[in-house]
């Protein structure tokens, strides 16, 4: 018998079914093993000895002894997982740990293919390998940089830094780069301009030509840079008579783009189907275990000379001859550290224009069109500049216009940018030197000039591609740490940088700057890179980087929080505290000013749950601003509010803002009460601030346990609660209005319901059976959203993918990737005390002393 192992069971399936009876083939569940997540798995004093523990999670567990037992009784080991770093690493783990357990068989192959298809994986086992070991290096190399580097770093920010959760090799680049575009939007000071539009009309066409010469003088954008001279230019066009100069017709060809690479992937997925990086790879994923696409993780923009011949066959079967240029069309990639270790994302069989369902079928159509629109014809058009002069020849408007003479290429498949020129403009009537179309109007348009544009995930994506930040690859899970961690936000598709990330990049310019730098991280790629293709040694690259990289975080680690912040405050001071119109200090208090202190500056401070801005003369002066507010001023004082005193302690009764928002506060110390303020009660007065603090009501006894029936307001809203049994409220104020008998009759419907006031949730989609559990799947609807599950496992499904568009394949794919992270962690119960003995009565005895804390 001969095994086969490969990353996951839809793969496994279908090889098993290509090979044959005398082949078992078993899925790893991807990596079997990691980095134990505690100090001292990488151990630099000791050339870089690293550990290695298998998941702890129980079906990977269990699946890796059956594993170990199928090789035990194996002929022949053949390691058939992808053709990349990560495959050819998934296969060295695999092959060291059956060492270890002496269940190696004696003849161990590799095997790599860039399609499943029958004909890509039997001539693959015709052509065996052993193991790329510079393949391994690179992703030992690469896998000990991140743990070094974040198992380094992260405690640095933990201690230094309030508020910071953590950083990364790749992800802290990404997230300056956010941080970056936002501030060049601060930065940025628009200017006014106007331009001159005159509409006309020629032979029933109507079309527009813009002012581009006045008095004689070429205009540029910036020219008419107010209303009056604006004006006068319209004027000077409506009482001109303008007479067609010129007309220059000029050839335009446009070639096609290359076939996708995982990047290019990724930005049109974003663009033109809204899909996120990872939705995206998740359906390449299931796209290439089914034996549709080729492997989706390239930098390569080449297809097999046999695809392009296919693709060719392709084009002539659908169009016509003049659609198939004479010669095939050869790419080679342009990106910055680019491998061209694979060939680029296309269909494996060029006559089937559909595969998969839902999002997996949209994403093959984009796949398979901008394949087949690669080998394509040339797209010829024509553009057409028409120039029309005033009498005096001191002033003259320009008309352009474009037309396809031969779709070619662009009759499949056309490139979408995330900046559009629309200069082109659309048809143009047809026009003789000497005409004089006639005029309609003429506009005077006012314009500002814009920043530049927040980063979409997909120019985010080609930004990191561009300065060769990261792989491709591991894009995906770059920008989706950045979301998970909260350092970023997005919205309308566009990244904002929030609080903390902004923080965050400061601290790592100011203390860590050689580590963010984009020249840095992608010279890091590029050592990585000389790993891979045997041109350097991985142990010397990491000596390279720890030799440098430890001292400086024992440096920072040895500072006062203190003596951080006082450094941020003044590397910041630009962004917290900029020009007043005023003329007065940016730094001055607005409400020491209104209560008449002296002195009063702000500064940044670090707190408990994170940064913000304080006045100096705290704790006498309450001023507070948060430290995404630069520049706020007297009107958007966050100072705590008094409502009013307590007519019962004459005590104030305070509006306060904290971590988790707004709240109320009675008192001072431990003795305090506090009560969170909901959003649905409308104005806050003190009539209401004093309901809320009185919470818990009661609002009486149970008629037939006679045991107290209370409505407060819980974490996941209002309730009430009986003799630990709770249901729901419809609003806050049904905790103050909510009588005896709708009590007793909610908390009934909610016990017959099963919990607290929920029935029980009916799936929202039915699916097939997992391969491995063999349970059956189903999406259901959830507290925290929806998700997959097969009654063991359960995987939250992406806020992009409808969670009734969801496929037999996603589903796996997704309680797959849960398994492969392991258990969630629980924590531990507090053992329970053991019940102190009864004391015999005694005498009384001098007590003993207490034993000294240790």
């Amino acid at each position: 018998m001969q095994l086969v192992i490969v990353e996951s069971p839809a793969k496994a399936k279908t090889i098993e079914k290509y090979l044959g009876k005398d082949f078992k083939v078993l899925a790893s569940y991807g990596h079997i093993r990691d980095l134990p997540p505690k100090d001292g798995s990488v151990r630099p004093d000791e050339d870089f000895a690293m550990d290695w523990e298998i998941y702890s999670d129980q079906r990977k567990r269990a699946q890796v002894k059956a594993i170990a037992d199928a090789a035990k009784n194996a002929d022949r080991l053949v390691l058939a997982t992808d053709p990349d770093r990560e495959g050819e690493a998934i296969s060295w783990h695999v092959l060291d740990m059956l060492k270890k357990r002496k269940a190696l068989p004696t003849n161990v192959d590799r095997v790599t293919f860039n399609a499943i298809t029958k004909p890509a994986v039997t001539e693959a086992m015709k052509k065996p390998r052993a193991l790329d070991q510079d393949l391994i290096d690179a992703y030992l190399a690469r896998r000990a940089l991140d743990y070094l580097f974040g198992f380094t770093l992260s405690p640095v920010l933990w201690r230094k830094l309030p508020g910071a959760k953590s950083a990364g090799r790749v992800q802290s680049v990404a997230l300056r780069i956010i941080v970056d575009r936002e501030r060049e939007i601060e930065a940025f000071k628009a200017e006014e301009y106007w331009s001159i539009i005159a509409n006309f009309e020629h032979d029933g066409t109507a079309f527009t030509a813009r002012l581009v010469t006045l008095d004689g003088k070429k205009l540029d954008k910036m020219t008419l840079g107010d209303e009056g001279s604006a004006m006068a230019a319209k004027t000077a066009v409506e009482e001109g008579r303008f007479t067609v100069e010129g007309i220059e017709t000029k050839p335009v060809k446009r070639n096609p783009a290359p076939p996708f690479t995982t990047s290019t992937l990724q930005q049109e997925a974003a663009r033109k189907l809204g899909f996120s990086a990872s939705h995206t790879m998740r359906c390449a994923q299931s796209l290439y275990e089914a034996g549709a696409i080729t492997y989706m993780r390239t930098d390569g923009v080449q297809m097999d000379q046999s695809a392009i011949d296919a693709c060719r066959d392709a084009i002539t079967d659908r169009y016509s001859a003049e659609y198939r240029p004479e010669k095939p069309r050869y790419y080679k990639t342009k990106a910055k550290n680019a491998q061209e270790a694979h060939e680029a994302i296309r269909p494996t069989d060029f006559r089937k224009d559909k595969a998969g369902s839902g999002d997996e079928a949209r994403l093959y159509d984009l796949i398979y069109k901008r394949a087949l629109a690669s080998q394509m014809a040339t797209a010829q058009l024509e553009r057409t500049t028409v120039t029309l002069t005033e009498g005096s020849g001191q002033h003259s408007l320009r008309a352009t216009g474009q037309v396809v003479k031969f779709p070619g290429f662009l009759a499949v498949y056309q490139e979408s940018f995330d900046d559009k020129d629309d200069e082109d403009g659309g048809l143009l009537p047809q026009m003789r030197e000497g005409d004089s179309p006639a005029r309609k109007s003429v506009e005077a348009n006012q314009h500002f000039t814009q920043p530049p544009p927040r980063y979409s995930e997909a120019s985010l994506v080609k930004q990191l591609e561009e300065l060769g930040i990261g792989r491709p690859s591991t894009y995906a899970s770059t920008i989706q740490t950045l979301r998970d961690r909260e350092y970023v936000r997005i919205e309308k598709n566009r990244f904002f940088a929030e609080e903390s990330g902004r923080l965050l990049t400061a601290f790592l310019e100011r203390f860590f700057p050689t580590y963010v730098a984009y020249d840095f991280t992608a010279g890091m790629e590029e050592e990585l890179d000389d790993v891979s293709g045997g041109r350097a040694e991985w142990k010397a690259i990491l000596e390279a980087f720890w030799k440098d990289f430890k001292p400086k975080s024992d440096e920072v680690m040895e500072q006062k929080p203190s003596d951080i912040t006082a450094v941020l405050d003044t590397f910041l001071s630009d962004y917290l505290f900029p020009e007043r119109a005023d003329g007065k200090d940016p730094r001055y208090c607005p409400l020491c000013d209104q209560e008449g202190r002296a002195g009063g500056r702000l500064h940044l401070r670090g707190g408990r749950f994170g940064a913000f801005v304080a006045c100096e003369n705290y704790p006498e002066c309450k001023f507070t601003r948060r430290f995404a507010q630069p520049g706020a001023d007297g009107d958007e004082v966050t100072e705590d509010a008094v409502l009013g005193n307590d007519p019962e302690t004459g005590l104030p009764v305070e509006r306060k803002t904290g971590r988790f928002g707004p709240y109320l506060q009675l008192g001072e110390g431990k003795e305090a009460k506090r009560s969170s303020i909901p959003k649905d009660i409308g104005e806050l007065d003190l009539e209401m601030a004093l309901k809320l603090l009185s919470l818990p009501r009661i609002v009486g006894q149970h008629p037939e346990t006679g045991k107290d029936i209370e409505a407060n307001l819980g974490r996941y809203g209002p309730y009430l609660r009986h003799d630990g049994k709770y249901a729901k409220l419809a609003s806050t104020m049904d905790v103050f209005d909510t009588g005896m008998n709708a009590a007793v009759t909610m908390l009934a419907e909610a016990a017959q319901k099963g919990g607290r006031g929920r029935a029980k949730a009916e799936p929202i989609k039915v699916l097939g059976k997992h391969p491995t559990s063999e349970a059956e799947m189903k999406v259901m609807p959830g507290r925290y959203g929806p998700y997959v599950t097969d009654g063991t496992t359960n995987a939250t499904i992406p806020k992009d993918v409808k969670p009734e568009d969801v496929t037999d394949e996603q589903a796996i794919a997704l309680i797959d990737a849960r398994v492969a992270k392991g258990p969630a962690k629980k924590k531990k119960k507090a053992p329970a005390k053991k019940k102190a003995p009864a004391k015999k009565k005694t005498a009384a005895k001098k007590p003993a002393a207490k034993k000294a804390a240790e």
